[in-house]
């Protein structure tokens, strides 16, 4: 896990701090001057400003000092901490980068002159995935990403505010305790900002918006947004699809030629290899022991995101199999990419048609194709253990089957998370549509539902049940829908699990919806976060457009997920890149024509453009089709394998605890999913996700933070918070 960490506080002078070293009274840790004030009654101890001013992350990396101290903690690589000063006579005019970034150091430079003067947007316009920090004279200012995978968070502190790039090292800061209210609205409503805010698990630490920066004057703070301004009701002029598409094909190769040009790494530590094995060739004994390839790999599952990203690293220009010194950063004579496939043997049938386009694909001379094939042993709920993240997610109990196929892969992984929430229309822009009256372009997406309708004989009906559902959706105002959906969740009206596409399209046509763990929540719980969404509807929307307002919702949660996936997955010396979150490719698929959104296999025909302008014309039969069955057949044997543990896990649960579920409702729901009756598989697998977190944030007895007279500061000190007194309802 790896964040960057800092704080600014009006305690320091900014005439007398701002030295880094023993003379500067902070022992090269950084941190508040020597004019700080008295004890701070959020220390127990009683320690004062020494404890504050020596206080700093455990295992950290000083980026710059005092005032307004910066820090990055973790494995990360030398190239990917970059620092530029505006003048070197001015060390107060700076700029940091932490991540992947395309930008040279010029241009670092110039975009910190313009900066220093507040224009802010180009800082987040370059490829790759980062996160930028500028500090000039007093002012720090932090920018988030456009997507959400590279989130920034605060925390009011010593007089002044903290931040950072994980939420666990500042309630460590504060000694925070569980927000349940938050916890709850995240198994409710997921996928609803108006139910999250900006909160997190930790009370007192708040998330800054998608498209946002924090900016940070003396202490004091204020969140703004740096993309343009739009009208919140009228669509934005539309550009033609062929130039749409051709700046989604630039943004997208610009991301993937990022990582090519970027040094290469070799894993730090090999584990011993004891030899040949019988069966096993030299990549299957070193992912056995769990270590990555050296050079660039990415997944190959046979959908189209993951093989156009294959595709183009294989295609591009770079050192994709190569280790540094052997090639001199040139593609050398045989290097190929690593392109791995996932084989799951105890779900053999339904995948037959993916498995073979990998195959097709993997046939291009370019790619050194490894197929990674398990049975029972990696089904989901396998293996319950696993490291602490920094917040919950559904990707937990599929870690451990996620980190035997990533094992095989190399040092830096592409994988295509984030292309269906970035490149798809959400059901919900059937609505946009409607509001701008252009209702033939609902013709072909309303009649490719009907085909997919379950029996034939309720397909007549598909296109009025649709046209007439995105039609209330574009007469519901804002605050009428959240109303809606906070009285749905207050009375207890949830829908069952949509089972086919024509019912998740009709769900999906809402300003809000339930999540699929609602149905499991306590009364108290769905109470408060109907409470939750009544609130935020007196408050003004970022957008009166259905269809687009959640969109972004649904993408900010995706990269949410994606962040916690990378956490629990974890490989060492491994780096996951996902170039679809990007803030250039995000950027580019905003501008796509809803029109050209909205019909079917709009991602794959726009992929498959990409290819083709990059000299990949030749795709197998199939490209785009999608199969969600053998998933769902390998969730529920995964659920009967592990029964017998995760009924153990809820015989006393956390969650319980606290009041937001009944211990024998969710055993009920794991035995009936087990045995194969209708229920929510995501949403058990929220829930089981939380209640390990839960389990190993509480076991946890270390900190993020450490200073020679500090007491130890840990978030959650007392546990989880017993049950609450039921809400009364307004």
């Amino acid at each position: 896990m790896r964040w960057l960490v800092g704080w600014s506080s009006i305690a320091a002078s900014f005439g007398t701090a701002g030295r880094v070293g023993h003379d500067a009274g902070t022992g090269l840790r950084g941190g508040l001057a020597d004019t700080a004030p008295g004890p701070d009654p959020r220390d127990p101890g009683g320690s004062g400003a020494d404890a504050e001013r020596t206080l700093h992350p455990v295992g950290a990396q000083l980026l710059w000092g005092d005032p307004d101290p910066l820090w990055a903690v973790g494995d990360w690589r030398p190239d990917e901490i970059r620092t530029v000063t505006a003048d070197p006579a001015d060390p107060f005019t700076r700029l940091a980068v932490l991540g992947c970034c395309g930008a040279g150091d010029d241009e670092l430079r110039r975009a910190l002159y313009a900066a220093r003067g507040g224009a802010l947007r180009h800082l987040t316009s370059w490829s790759g995935s980062y996160t930028a920090v500028v500090q000039a004279g007093r002012r720090i200012t932090v920018l988030g990403d456009l997507a959400g995978a590279r989130p920034v968070f605060y925390t009011p502190w010593a007089g002044g505010t903290a931040y950072a790039t994980a939420a666990l090292p500042l309630a460590d800061l504060i000694e925070a305790q569980l927000d349940i209210g938050h916890l709850a609205a995240l198994l409710a409503c997921p996928d609803s900002p108006e139910a999250l805010a900006d909160g997190t698990p930790y009370a007192g630490v708040r998330r800054i918006p998608p498209g946002h920066a924090l900016i940070l004057r003396e202490g004091s703070r204020e969140i703004t947004g740096y993309e343009p301004v739009a009208s919140l009701a009228v669509a934005a002029p539309e550009i033609e699809a062929e130039r749409a598409v051709e700046g989604v094909r630039e943004a997208l190769v610009d991301a993937v030629r990022a990582r090519l040009t970027a040094p290469r790494h070799a894993p730090d530590v090999l584990p011993h290899d004891p030899g040949p094995v019988p069966g096993m060739g030299p990549a299957d004994r070193r992912a056995a022991r769990g270590a990555p390839a050296p050079g660039v790999g990415a997944d190959l599952s046979g959908g189209s995101a993951s093989a156009t990203l294959a595709l183009l690293a294989a295609g591009l220009p770079g050192a994709p199999g190569t280790v540094p010194g052997t090639a001199a950063g040139v593609r050398g004579s045989g290097s190929r990419l690593l392109a791995v496939t996932f084989n799951d043997l105890a779900v053999p049938q339904g995948r037959e048609a993916e498995l073979e386009r990998a195959r097709a694909i993997a046939a291009d001379p370019r790619l050194h194709h490894v197929v990674v094939a398990a049975a029972e042993e990696a089904l989901p709920y396998a293996e319950l253990d696993g490291p602490l993240t920094d917040e919950p997610g559904p990707s937990l109990v599929f870690a451990a089957r996620e980190r035997r196929r990533l094992a095989a892969g190399s040092a830096d992984h592409f994988v295509g998370h984030g292309a269906r929430q970035v490149l798809d229309a959400h059901p919900a822009r059937l609505a946009d549509l409607l509001m701008d009256r252009r209702r033939r372009h609902l013709l072909r997406p309303v009649a490719a539902l009907a085909r997919s309708a379950a029996d034939g004989g309720g397909s007549l009906l598909v296109p009025l049940t649709v046209y007439g559902a995105a039609r209330r959706l574009a007469r519901t105002p804002y605050r009428a829908g959240l109303e809606a959906t906070a009285a749905r969740l207050r009375l207890g009206q949830l829908d069952i699990a949509p089972t086919d596409p024509v019912d998740a399209s009709l769900a999906a046509l809402t300003w809000a919806r339930p999540g699929p763990a609602a149905a499991w929540l306590t009364g108290e719980a769905l109470a408060e976060v109907s409470i939750r969404l009544l609130a935020a509807a007196g408050r003004p929307p970022l957008s009166l457009r259905p269809g687009e307002a959640r969109a972004r919702s649904v993408l900010a949660r995706q990269a949410a997920d994606h962040r916690v996936f990378e956490q629990a997955v974890e490989v060492r010396s491994q780096r996951l890149h996902a170039p679809f979150l990007d803030n250039q490719v995000v950027r580019a698929a905003r501008a796509l024509p809803e029109s050209l959104r909205v019909q079917p296999g709009a991602r794959a025909a726009i992929l498959r453009t990409v290819l083709s302008s990059t000299g990949v014309r030749e795709l197998p039969p199939g490209w785009g089709a999608v199969a969600h069955t053998p998933h769902e057949t390998a969730t529920r044997l995964g659920l009967r394998a592990a029964l017998h543990e995760l009924l153990a896990l809820f015989t006393a649960p956390l969650l319980a605890d606290a009041g937001l579920i009944e211990a024998r409702v969710v055993q009920q729901a794991l035995i009936d999913a087990a045995e194969g009756r209708p229920t929510a598989l995501d949403g058990l697998a929220e829930l089981v996700s939380m209640e390990l977190w839960l389990r190993r944030l509480l076991a946890r007895r270390g900190t993020c933070w450490t200073g020679t007279s500090t007491p130890r500061r840990r978030a959650v000190p007392t546990g989880t918070p017993l049950r609450r007194p039921a809400l009364p309802l307004p």
